[in-house]
């Protein structure tokens, strides 16, 4: 499917890349209007993009349907202060109702049963539900376009990072089960950000790894690894040397060579199901040194 944007409607489309870009993480943004009323909203068109100086951005759309802008646009271009709160599992059903479009001076924190809590460093109220809660300045408001749809990007200096106590673990990390966020997904789909749905990858190093170029080419090819895998195997910085290969074929596999002494595809799609395994449990190096052993 190709889709040129503007060659369908722009619901549809926009479903399309919703569904397409995902997950999300949501911003639930409190914010007033000049006359001090409280307003509080979701938006997943969300995230952090500096450090130093701390940078967050959220962008209110344009509404598709009759292309009128939301009261969190409007107030924080009369009050250029907001609290964004993060989203997780115990309040996704309270922070969805709040996204319900009630009219202009109605506070969305009495409508979705949120608590205020009152910030240091801006006039506005952060949820007290929220585990973190970032309280900013609006530094600049960027048009991307006067149509339906269009986005209008937010950019917060994060002034004060507040972080429930009882979301860090013992070595002072945010722990992600703990926190048990949620991302928004296409359509009424959402997803969790903790639990089973979580997986590490590790990090490479200052010294790159081998690549996946450099990988003999019979292990490239294989019918067994992924390209997961072979990621892996990509990221060590050197292989085993020959020695190490031999001692572990010698100690580890020489069963496995001697029942396929006849059958060499055999044994090679043994060892490369070997090495997935070994993958999988972490024990990249010794997946190397089985994978190695086919080829000494």
């Amino acid at each position: 499917m190709e889709i040129i944007p503007g060659s369908i409607p722009q619901s549809k489309f926009h479903g399309y890349l919703l569904g397409s870009v995902a997950p999300r993480p949501i911003a639930l943004v409190s914010t007033v209007d000049s006359e001090g009323n409280v307003n509080v909203s979701p938006y997943s068109f969300f995230n952090v993009f500096s450090s130093n100086p701390p940078i967050a951005i959220f962008s209110p759309a344009r509404r598709g349907r009759d292309n009128t802008t939301k009261h969190t646009l409007e107030n924080v271009r009369e009050v250029k202060e907001c609290v964004i709160n993060v989203v997780n599992y115990n309040m996704v059903q309270q922070t969805s109702l709040s996204s319900s479009e009630y009219a202009k001076g109605v506070n969305e924190f009495v409508k979705a049963g949120f608590t205020e809590q009152s910030s240091k460093t801006v006039s506005v109220p952060g949820v007290k539900e929220a585990p973190v809660k970032l309280e900013c300045r609006v530094k600049e408001i960027i048009e991307l376009g006067s149509e339906g749809g269009a986005g209008n990007l937010v950019i917060c200096e994060v002034l004060l990072l507040n972080i429930n106590d009882d979301v860090i673990n013992e070595n002072g990390h945010v722990d992600p089960n703990l926190m048990q966020l949620v991302g928004r997904m296409g359509g009424a789909w959402y997803n969790k950000a903790y639990g089973e749905a979580l997986f590490q990858v590790e990090k490479p190093g200052i010294v790159p790894g081998i690549g996946i170029d450099n990988i003999p080419v019979d292990i490239r090819n294989s019918t067994i690894l992924t390209g997961n895998d072979l990621g892996v195997l990509g990221n060590v910085k050197q292989i085993p040397d020959e020695t190490e290969v031999n001692e572990y074929k010698l100690i580890e596999l020489s069963d496995l060579f001697v029942e396929y002494e006849d059958d060499a595809n055999g044994l090679e799609l043994k060892i490369h199901e070997l090495a997935k395994q070994l993958i999988k449990s972490n024990k990249v190096e010794e997946a190397w040194k089985a994978l190695l052993t086919f080829n000494n």
